[in-house]
């Protein structure tokens, strides 16, 4: 196959690792700056172009689109869409998975376990927004924070009232969490390709952080999964429509919580932590899905 990685960066880990795995499989892969991409947009022939050339036809693209140019990279992955070229996140997928609130209402109308979560527009509902989600402490989260940026833990309600008040000041869209304290300051990273979950790993926050971001001084670990574990992860990925992802899960008295879906994972604490080639099994699903024209929402934007 020939196959197009979309990345700003050809030495991240992820991006250099989808590389490696693919030709080493006999695939031919190319690693594509999205941004660079600029598209030719007909009825007769819609074309990606990239440093003053037209792009070749591939058989697949593998979208690794930063939070920070969701809007552009969609676009990008929608044109190849629109060209037949199979994708393995479709772009109203990814487009879902990054709009937190969004991806929230959808796991909830599929009945997924989630944090209890409040959503307002006007300081004034403050109290009520704390109240009805449990009480402090809660877990304030910015709409549009990636890797633990824009998250706060407030201990105190007249904390949590002052972050809110302050945040909608700065005219800021923010979701209020129950905060699980049962969790301990972990969360387990579950990846997701084809409808079954294929790696698991646990990350412990470090000492006095209750985010368990590796980058953050998180650790990771291999974890057995429960059933009811497995299950939520594998449900949240189809209720987002992602062929590969990661789904982050608490585990709390109530069985597992999703707090996130994330449609661009790194492979790089995964696979380190539990020593699965999970580069080699993407191009796997690859081999069996990447048809032309294969693309579920091919036409309806």
């Amino acid at each position: 196959m020939k196959v197009a990685i979309l990345s700003r960066n050809k030495n991240l880990y992820s991006t250099r690792r989808l590389k490696e795995a693919g030709e080493a499989m006999g695939h031919e892969v190319d690693v594509i700056d999205t941004l660079h991409c600029y598209m030719d947009i007909t009825s007769s022939k819609s074309t990606v172009r990239y440093h003053g050339k037209e792009l070749p036809m591939y058989d697949a693209i593998i979208p690794r689109i930063g939070a920070s140019v969701t809007f552009y990279g969609t676009a990008v992955a929608r044109q190849f869409e629109m060209m037949g070229t199979f994708n393995i996140n479709e772009s109203v997928a990814i487009s879902r998975s990054r709009d937190k609130l969004r991806s929230l209402q959808l796991l909830s109308r599929k009945g997924i376990g989630l944090p209890r979560t409040g959503f307002a527009n006007k300081p004034d509902n403050a109290k009520d927004l704390i109240k009805n989600v449990g009480g402090a402490p809660v877990v304030i989260k910015l709409l549009e924070g990636t890797q633990g940026i824009g998250v706060v833990l407030a201990d105190t309600a007249k904390a949590a009232e002052a972050i809110i008040e302050a945040f909608m000041g700065l005219k800021a869209n923010i979701l209020v969490q129950e905060f699980v304290k049962e969790a301990g300051g972990a969360d387990i990273r579950c990846l997701v390709i084809g409808g079954k979950v294929v790696a698991a790993m646990k990350r412990q926050g470090a000492e006095g952080e209750f985010r368990s971001n590796l980058h953050r001084g998180g650790t990771a670990e291999v974890v057995k999964l429960s059933k009811a574990e497995r299950e939520t992860a594998v449900n949240a990925a189809k209720a987002m429509g992602l062929n590969m992802c990661g789904v982050d899960l608490l585990r709390s008295q109530n069985g597992p919580m999703v707090m996130e879906v994330n449609s661009s994972p790194g492979l790089e604490g995964i696979e380190n932590a539990t020593g699965k080639n999970v580069a080699g099994m993407i191009f796997e699903f690859l081999e069996k899905n990447a048809k032309p024209n294969n693309t579920r929402t091919r036409g309806k934007g």
